[in-house]
C-alpha cells in the first residue's frame, strides 16, 4: 500500500497504535503494563530520603518511589509537583523533572517559561502571521509559556484556539493543588493511542475497527520487530541488541566487497537506525560498532548521525568515538523497550 496508514488496536490486552508508510512500518506504540508509570504524569509528591552523593532524592508517591536528580534546596517531608521524564529501568524509581510541560496536538504550555513562540518548522510567513495573532488573542498568564506545534500550520484557527485554551486551563487547574495535600497522581500520562493522535502526522487512511492490525498486516511486521536483524539497502545489515548495560549495534557491509563498502555500510545504517531503535523503544547508552572505515572518514559518519537523530523525536546526543573506534550515543528513554512492551 502506497501513502500512509494509522491502525488502532489492542495487543497483549492493551492499547496500541501503529503508523504505516509506503507498505513499512513508521512508528509502534503500546500501552504499557498498569504497574509502570507513563511519561508525561503528574504527581504531588513526598520528598524521602535524599541520595547522598548524587545531588537527588526519592520522592513518595502512591504509585511507588520517584527519583528527582537535582534535589538543591528542599528538604524531607517537603511537597512538590513533579513530571515523569522517562520509564524507569528496571528496578529503579521513575525519573521526574520539577518543569512541567503541558502538550496537545497543536500546542504547548510551560508553566515558569512564559512567552508565545511559533515552532521553526513553520517556515510560511504569512501563516506565522496569523498563528501570531491567534496567541495574542489568548488571554494567558505571564508564568504560562504557548509554543505553537508544527501541526498548527495546516490546521484551523478555531481548532487551534481551542486547544490553546483547553490546554491552558488544564495547566492552571493542576497547579492551583495545594502543596499540602496527600501525595497523588493528578494527571496521567498519555496513553499510547492518545500519543498517536497527538504525535503522528495527519494519516492518508485510518483504521480504528477492531482486529485492524491483522487487516494491515501490522501483526507481522511487528513480530519482526522482535529480530535483531535489519536489512539495509545493497546487502548490508545491522544488529540490534540491547544488553543489561547498554544497547549494542553491529553495523555489516554484507557481500559488498568495494573500497567504499564499509563508509556506504555505514552511512545507511546511520539512516536508518533512528526509525530501527524507536520501534524497538531502545535508549540509554548506545554503542555502534561500525563497519571498518578510515579514520579520516569519521567526521563524516558523527555528522551523519547528528542529521539523521536531529530529524528524530526523540532526543539523543552523539557522544563521539571511543578508543575502540566505536561511536557512542546517548538517547532519552521515552518508552519501553519491545521485550518488556510485548511480554
Amino acid at each position: 500500500m502506497r501513502g500512509s496508514l494509522a491502525a488502532f488496536d489492542e495487543l497483549k490486552g492493551r492499547a496500541a497504535a501503529v503508523r504505516i508508510v509506503d507498505g513499512a512500518l513508521e512508528d509502534f506504540l503500546i500501552d504499557p503494563p498498569d504497574d509502570r508509570i507513563r511519561p508525561g504524569a503528574i504527581y504531588r509528591a513526598r520528598v524521602g530520603r535524599s541520595m547522598k552523593g548524587q545531588g537527588g532524592a526519592i520522592l513518595e508517591t502512591p504509585d511507588g518511589s520517584l527519583y528527582l536528580r537535582q534535589a538543591k534546596g528542599i528538604s524531607q517531608g517537603d511537597s512538590l509537583l513533579v513530571q515523569a521524564s522517562t520509564y524507569a529501568e528496571g528496578g529503579k524509581a521513575t525519573p521526574v523533572t520539577p518543569r512541567l510541560l503541558f502538550k496537545s496536538r497543536f500546542c504547548m504550555v510551560t508553566p515558569g517559561a512564559g512567552g508565545r513562540n511559533i515552532s521553526k518548522a513553520i517556515r510560511d510567513e504569512e501563516r506565522r502571521v496569523e498563528l501570531r495573532e491567534l496567541l495574542e488573542d489568548i488571554p494567558g498568564d505571564d508564568d504560562l509559556g504557548i509554543v505553537l506545534r508544527t501541526a498548527a500550520e495546516l490546521a484551523d484557527d478555531a481548532a487551534v484556539a481551542d486547544d490553546m485554551a483547553a490546554v491552558l486551563d488544564l495547566a492552571r487547574s493542576i497547579l492551583a493543588e495545594p502543596l499540602s495535600g496527600a501525595p497523588e497522581m493528578l494527571l496521567d500520562g498519555p496513553s499510547a493511542q492518545e500519543l498517536a493522535w497527538r504525535d503522528w502526522p495527519t494519516p492518508d487512511a485510518t483504521d480504528t475497527d477492531p482486529g485492524s492490525f491483522g487487516r494491515t498486516g501490522a501483526d507481522d511486521l511487528i513480530d519482526d520487530l522482535r529480530r535483531p536483524r535489519v536489512g539495509l539497502p545493497e546487502g548490508g545489515s545491522i544488529f540490534i541488541e540491547p544488553t543489561r548495560a547498554l544497547v549494542a549495534v553491529d553495523v555489516n557491509s554484507g557481500g559488498d566487497t568495494s573500497p567504499a563498502a564499509g563508509l556506504k555500510a555505514n552511512l545507511a545504517a546511520l539512516k536508518a537506525l533512528p526509525r530501527a531503535l524507536r520501534l524497538r523503544g531502545l535508549g540509554g547508552q548506545v554503542v555502534l560498532d561500525m563497519a571498518p572505515v578510515a579514520k579520516r572518514d569519521r567526521r563524516r559518519l558523527e555528522d551523519a548521525a547528528k542529521a539523521a537523530f536531529r530529524a528524530d523525536a526523540i532526543d539523543t546526543t552523539v557522544v563521539g568515538w571511543t578508543p575502540l573506534g566505536h561511536l557512542e550515543l546517548i538517547r532519552k528513554r521515552e518508552r519501553l523497550p519491545i521485550s518488556e512492551s510485548l511480554s
